[in-house]
Parts: structure tokens; C-alpha cells; sequence
């Protein structure tokens, strides 16, 4: 009897592996496709699961179901068009400032030419090179960033109303996952790891990064670059980023530094947030997120590279909480694939699954 027989499968081990690996490249295909509105529903989804002890709270205090649920959305609502609105604002800030940086980027053109024609290179080669840089250009790309970030808004908008409808099915979710996990105890501890594990992802991404932020800010208020509260407001955004997100977050403001007081501005701006970046994002910051999520180094990297290649910029923010919805739904739902977390997790054991009677969806029980 061969061993595919004894273990009592039906066809080939590895013909089952080829199959599964044929499917799930149709389905990364499909959520590519479709990234414009995945993208939303998954944001909707983390933002549902972040506010989730807002309305517990409300709830553990006597309050009605359909006030906990006012104010999870009140507290989205707040934070998100807050942050937007500043984004917006600042931007248009840059936008009225660039304008007057046409000399100084005339000058480091002229300069870049001069240097690279004393290093041999032709004329040709560097009016190729140059010629698409100006100011003119420069402002245009802002322009983009701009409708960019107003296209942000109709998402807003979709995001907020798909938010609503997750947080109203939620109120009833408590009696729903007390079935589940009578009838499918392990389904329910899969989906109650996420839950947790994405829940302190976010607070710690959260906490992590408003000290980048005010660091940042402050570091380029001293060094006087323009605009440093845009700048610190990016660094927020793109703490979530893991791994590159430092390095999104230095280009605007050196590069902006390098048009206001030359290299050695631009060089000031690097070294200060490569020491201030690499000391808490680098150095203190893994150890918490690895301790949070269960997620090694490693793991997250790819995670991020390939849900930024799936769902493009919003992919890339939401990577880790993806990954974990990932795991949840196709290794810890399933006991016997547990033992794979020993591989990709940070502390090279399994992590305890959290206490199965938390509701892994956005409010507690009640309704």
C-alpha cells in the first residue's frame, strides 16, 4: 500500500499540492483585478475590527447597541477625515510653494549638467537625462498627488459606508461566533487570533508612529525644511509600511531640503532620520509588532511586497493585517497546519491561541 493510500487520499499528494498552487494563482490574479474595490473592503475590515472596543465599552457600561455602534463610526469618522483633511491641506501647501524653486532647481540642473560633462558624459546623453525636469514637471506630480488624494476621498466614502454595514451586522456577531464555536471551536480560534493579532498590530503600528511622527516633525522644524508638519504627517502614514516605510517617508522632505538649502540641508534631513527612523523603527519597533502578530522579519517583508504588488499603496498598509486574515483562513483554521506557524512565526514556537469566546468581529455580543 503506498503512502498516499495509507494517509487516504484519493489522488496524488503532490497532484493535490499542483492543484492547490493552480488555484491560488487564479484567485491572487482575480483580487488583482479587482483591487479598486478589495482594497476598500479590506480597510473596511481592519478599521471594523480596530474599533470593535469602542462599542464593547459602550455596551460593558449599559449603553444600548445602537449607540456602541454611533460611536465606533463617530470615532473613524473623526480620525479619518481629520487626517485627510490635514494631508489635503498641506499638500496644497507644497503646491503654492514649489513654484518658488524654480531657481534653485535651475541651478542644481546646471550644476548636475557641468559635473556630468566633466565626467565624460555626452551632451546628448545629459539633455536626454535633464530635460524633463523642471519646476513645471515637478509641480504637475504634485498635481497628481493631489487628485490623487481627492480620489482618496471617494474612497473615504465607500470605506465609511462599507464600515457602517459591517458595524450594524456586527451588533449581532457575539450570538453568531457562541454557534460557530460550539459547532467549529477551531474555526472560531482561528478567526479570534486575527482578531487579536491585527487589533495589536494596529495599536502598536499606531503608538509607534505618532512618535516617528512627532520626532520627525520636530527634527525638520529645526533644521528649518518647509512644511514639517506634512512631512510628519507622511511618516505616520507610512509607518504602517513595514520594513520600507522609513524610506517613503525621508524622499519628500530630502528632496524638498536639497531645494531649500543645497546637499548639505538634504544631508542634515537624511542622517536625522536615519538615526531617529532606525532607532524606533528598526530596533524597538520589530520586537513589538513581532511579539503582536506572531510574524517573522521575514514574513513580513514578502507580505508586503506581495500584497503591494496584489492591491498596489493600499495593499502595502495593510500587509501584516492581510497576512494574518491569510493565516487565519488557510492555516489556522485547520489544526493539522498549525505546525506551520513554528516556520514563519518570530519566537519559533506556535503562538497560544487567544481565548475563543472574543467575538472576532466588530462588536460583542448583544442585539
Amino acid at each position: 500500500m503506498s503512502p498516499d493510500e495509507a494517509a487516504g487520499w484519493s489522488i496524488p499528494r503532490g497532484l493535490i499540492v499542483l492543484l492547490a498552487g493552480a488555484g491560488a494563482v487564479v484567485v491572487v490574479v482575480g483580487m488583482r483585478a479587482f483591487a479598486g474595490v478589495l482594497g476598500p473592503v479590506f480597510l473596511a475590515l481592519m478599521l471594523t475590527v480596530a474599533v470593535q472596543p469602542v462599542q464593547g465599552w459602550v455596551r460593558g457600561r449599559g449603553g444600548p447597541a445602537w449607540l456602541g455602534l454611533l460611536a465606533a463610526l463617530g470615532t473613524v469618522v473623526v480620525v479619518l477625515v481629520a487626517l485627510v483633511a490635514a494631508l489635503l491641506f498641506s499638500a496644497a501647501q507644497l503646491g503654492s510653494e514649489l513654484p518658488r524653486y524654480a531657481d534653485e532647481l535651475t541651478a542644481l540642473l546646471d550644476t548636475a549638467r557641468e559635473q556630468l560633462a566633466n565626467a565624460g558624459i555626452s551632451q546628448d546623453r545629459i539633455h536626454a537625462a535633464l530635460s524633463e525636469i523642471d519646476v513645471g514637471t515637478v509641480v504637475a506630480t504634485v498635481d497628481g498627488v493631489l487628485g490623487g488624494l481627492l480620489g482618496v476621498l471617494t474612497n473615504l466614502v465607500f470605506v465609511l459606508a462599507l464600515l457602517m454595514f459591517m458595524a450594524f451586522d456586527g451588533m449581532s456577531i457575539g450570538p453568531r461566533m457562541a454557534v460557530v464555536t460550539r459547532m467549529r471551536p477551531d474555526i472560531a480560534a482561528a478567526f479570534a487570533t486575527f482578531v487579536h493579532g491585527t487589533r495589536s498590530y494596529l495599536v502598536v503600528s499606531t503608538i509607534f508612529g505618532f512618535v516617528v511622527a512627532v520626532f520627525d516633525g520636530a527634527a525638520l522644524w529645526l533644521l528649518g525644511v518647509p512644511l514639517p508638519v506634512l512631512w510628519a504627517l507622511v511618516s505616520f502614514v507610512t509607518n504602517y509600511i513595514p520594513n520600507i516605510g522609513f524610506v517613503i517617508g525621508v524622499i519628500p522632505p530630502a528632496a524638498l531640503a536639497l531645494l531649500e538649502g543645497g546637499p548639505t540641508l538634504m544631508l542634515w534631513v537624511l542622517v536625522v532620520y536615519s538615526v531617529i527612523n532606525f532607532v524606533i523603527q528598526s530596533i524597538i519597533q520589530p520586537k513589538f509588532v513581532g511579539d503582536a502578530v506572531g510574524l517573522s522579519v521575514t514574513v513580513t517583508f514578502l507580505s508586503l511586497v506581495f500584497w503591494g504588488w496584489v492591491l498596489g499603496a493600499l495593499g502595502a498598509l495593510l500587509a501584516v493585517p492581510l497576512t494574518l486574515l491569510a493565516k487565519a483562513l488557510l492555516l489556522d483554521i485547520d489544526p493539522s497546519t498549525r505546525w506551520v506557524d513554528v516556520l514563519i512565526g518570530s519566537s519559533g514556537r506556535a503562538p497560544d491561541s487567544p481565548e475563543t469566546d472574543e467575538a472576532p468581529g466588530p462588536a460583542p455580543a448583544g442585539g
